[in-house]
């Protein structure tokens, strides 16, 4: 039952790593419908990877109580370790895209809304 937990996870994980760099180029290309339609799938997965982590928390509690020995699943866990960091990395690529394109789009709202005294629209009648 670990082994399949483990096997699921990394499997979530490397569809959120594929997700994520599928962001980043939809980025680069402005493809912002793309994004917001792949938005819903990476909560899902991210959803699932909490689950399936609590599931394998509960399983490897549950055998080592059992007095299993549960060090057999020490590889398996370290190249699930392995592919969160990759995870972890390819986030930090798509932040460091993503994050001073919001910054740019904050600038010119707050310069726009200065121009307009306070208001982003101005209306004249």
């Amino acid at each position: 039952m670990v082994n399949k937990i483990i096997q699921q996870l990394k499997e979530s994980t490397q569809s959120l790593i594929d997700a994520t760099y599928a962001d980043m180029e939809d980025v680069r290309k402005a493809n912002h419908t793309k994004l917001l339609e792949r938005n819903s799938y990476k909560q899902e997965l991210m959803e699932q990877v909490s689950i399936l982590k609590q599931q394998l928390n509960d399983e490897l509690s549950t055998q080592y109580h059992e007095g299993k020995n549960i060090s057999v699943y020490k590889d398996s866990i370290d190249e699930l370790e392995l592919s969160l960091r990759d995870l972890h990395r390819a986030n930090q690529q798509l932040a460091s895209i993503v994050l001073p394109v919001r910054d740019i789009y904050k600038e010119i709202i707050d310069e726009i809304t200065q121009q307009n005294g306070g208001s982003l629209i101005e209306v004249t009648a």
